[in-house]
């Protein structure tokens, strides 16, 4: 049985476990500069290059996967959220892309097999593909409308190359995550079919938008429906939201998302919004509670957390879904899944 056959069948079964947020638990540990670089010789400053950390502190990279898996996550992400080309640049580190993304697949495989030894059950590995630091729908010059930092081309071959090398390390998914830009999610979505063919291995592609303020759009100005219908052609495994709010003020577009959506839906938010200090204050009960109520609504298939949650907060979403049935996915009539229209469209 393929790592899809079994996932699909578990996701048939109960609510699938996600893990949490990688930055929160990574600054616990206070880390100076010397630790991020590691014995490398790089000219610039690397503190705060959390995804060095695979090379130079596997440890605690490693460490941070066990702590979720013990928590109750049936699926753990690599700690790849930068490890492009583009996004490494602020960095130097354009020429440990490769390195960074093997190293960090292969730390979360072996942490899931750990813990599937432990107690035979299975656990899998999602290669996380962030957004990068720059965008293809918007001009970052207000003179110049027209400008763009990056083309689509070159943005695709930096997401093959993080591909390939997750891939390489034994991902079982690729995860294109907090996506503010549907453009940079196309680009990123098609390196990873190509990826996915060239491997000669199933590698199923999950997608997850990220909105950008209160009118519940992303930065290209899509929402969630609209997000959906632009990147169904990619056939996602699963397709959800992530970061941005906290679990309350996500509800209404999950809500949207899961009459449309005619595959799983993935959801994870922060630990409610950031105070004043840019720190998370929401306890793991609360987080628990809110997600228990998309649940009850029927609204997902997995859940976990991004920015401020802790294997605290995933032990909570864990132990208050247990036993709790997931979502439906809809059989959408022919000619809604044809012409990208909504159920309503279709009855009137």
């Amino acid at each position: 049985m393929t790592a899809e056959q079994k996932f699909r069948q578990l996701a048939a079964e109960k609510i699938l476990i996600f893990d949490g947020g990688y930055g929160t638990s990574i600054q616990k540990h206070g880390l100076t500069e010397a630790d991020y670089r590691g014995d490398l010789d790089l000219v610039k400053d690397q503190k705060g290059n959390n995804d060095l950390l695979c090379l130079t502190r596997p440890d605690i990279v490693e460490g941070i996967h066990t702590a979720y898996l013990d928590a109750g996550a049936d699926m753990v992400e690599t700690n790849t959220f930068s490890s492009t080309k583009i996004a490494m640049a602020d960095y130097g580190c354009e020429h440990l892309v490769w390195d960074i993304n093997l190293a960090a697949a292969r730390l979360a495989r072996s942490a899931c097999e750990k813990a599937s030894a432990k107690d035979g059950k299975p656990r899998f590995v999602c290669g996380s593909i962030g957004p990068t630091n720059k965008t293809l729908s918007i001009s970052p010059d207000v003179n110049d409308p027209a400008y763009r930092e990056v083309d689509y081309d070159t943005l695709k071959a930096d997401y093959r190359e993080q591909c390939d090398a997750l891939i390489a390390g034994g991902v079982d998914f690729l995860l294109v995550e907090t996506c503010f830009d549907t453009l940079n999610a196309k680009a990123a979505g098609m390196a990873a079919r190509e990826a996915e063919a060239a491997a000669g291995r199933s590698v199923p592609l999950m997608l997850s938008f990220t909105i950008t303020d209160m009118s519940g759009r992303n930065l290209s100005g899509h929402t969630i429906n609209a997000f959906w219908y632009s990147l169904r052609h990619l056939k996602p495994l699963t397709i959800g939201v992530n970061c941005a709010f906290g679990a309350d003020l996500l509800r209404p577009y999950l809500s949207e998302l899961s009459k449309n959506a005619d595959t799983l839906i993935l959801a994870y938010p922060n630990a409610g919004l950031p105070n004043e200090l840019g720190q998370y204050d929401e306890l793991p009960e609360t987080t628990a509670k809110l997600i228990r109520d998309w649940v009850d609504e029927g609204l997902v298939n997995m859940v976990g957390g991004c920015c401020g949650t802790t294997p605290a907060h995933i032990g909570a979403v864990a132990k208050a879904l247990a036993g709790h049935k997931p979502r439906l996915v809809p059989d959408l009539p022919v000619v809604t899944r044809l012409a990208g229209l909504e159920p309503m469209h279709i009855a009137a």
